[in-house]
């Protein structure tokens, strides 16, 4: 299998499909590069290099027990990077990867980096707060690693449902797209899944965020209820200068696997990587 390995010694999974200019996808909580097939392909065809690794503790890479904050994904991201040699990188992140995406930049710059996607994303902060009143309690972020702590499977079967706004009348998910999200969450360390609550529940990425200078794309849905669209997407894109913002109407957290939602944002993806 292809691997990289961290500053740590920690081995990292990683897809690579295609070639040309390379895209780097960055999945989010709780999931593992397998949540960017269709991405994958879809870049490939079009004609670039298509990269999708697995976060410590995620997928098939290494399950440590340590190393679950921002400051070590990043530079395992970096990690990756150098080792591939890759550079003029598109990088495309959701949700929790969208922290790793910012503070890659904050810790390593934009020497490598040509543009950069936020989907989901949880930048530049979630927990709720006198200057981010639509954030999300404590509480929640309690609740969540009680739920794994308590019966990890039923916790992410029922998780599902929220992820995709499965229970929303219309909604397009799909009974795959829930398999496919509890399959990949119990493919996660126990240890990483809790660990990754505190780190995405209450980082703050507002000094990451400053320092971008490349074109970035923003997109969200305004029925994403893992990460509420007023709390990040539209606070961000007051911060990157420049930034365009796309808000998908009746879109979910899981925009990239739902069928419709997933064509949209795969052309918009596509659009954007010729600039």
């Amino acid at each position: 299998m292809p691997i990289s390995r961290t500053r740590d010694g920690v081995e990292i999974f990683y897809q690579d499909w295609g070639s040309g200019r390379p895209v780097v996808f960055i999945h989010g909580w709780p999931l593992n590069g397998d949540a960017w097939q269709d991405q994958l392909k879809a870049v490939a065809d079009a004609g670039l290099r298509a990269i999708a690794h697995d976060r410590r503790g995620h997928g098939r890479s290494a399950p440590v027990y340590g190393g679950y904050d921002f400051d070590t994904f990043a530079d395992d991201l970096d990690s990756l990077l150098t080792g591939l040699d890759l550079r003029d990188v598109t990088l495309v992140a959701h949700s929790m990867g969208g922290g790793e995406l910012a503070r890659y930049i904050g810790r390593h710059g934009t020497g490598r980096i040509r543009s950069a996607v936020l989907l989901s994303a949880i930048t530049p902060s979630m927990l709720q707060g006198p200057d981010n009143p639509h954030g999300v309690p404590g509480s929640v972020f309690d609740d969540l690693k009680a739920g794994i702590l308590t019966e990890r499977s039923q916790f992410w079967q029922d998780t599902s449902v929220g992820f995709f706004s499965a229970d929303r009348p219309g909604s397009r998910a799909t009974q795959g797209n829930r398999d496919a999200f509890w399959f990949m969450a119990m493919h996660q360390t126990i240890e990483g899944g809790v660990d990754c609550v505190d780190a995405f529940g209450y980082t703050d990425f507002h000094e990451d965020l400053a320092k971008f200078d490349i074109p970035t794309l923003i997109v969200h849905g305004d029925d994403d209820r893992i990460v509420p669209v007023e709390a990040t997407a539209r606070r961000a894109a007051r911060i990157i200068p420049g930034a365009v913002l796309k808000v998908y109407e009746n879109g979910s957290h899981g925009i990239a696997m739902v069928p419709g939602d997933k064509e949209r944002f795969n052309a918009d993806l596509l659009e954007f990587l010729k600039r």
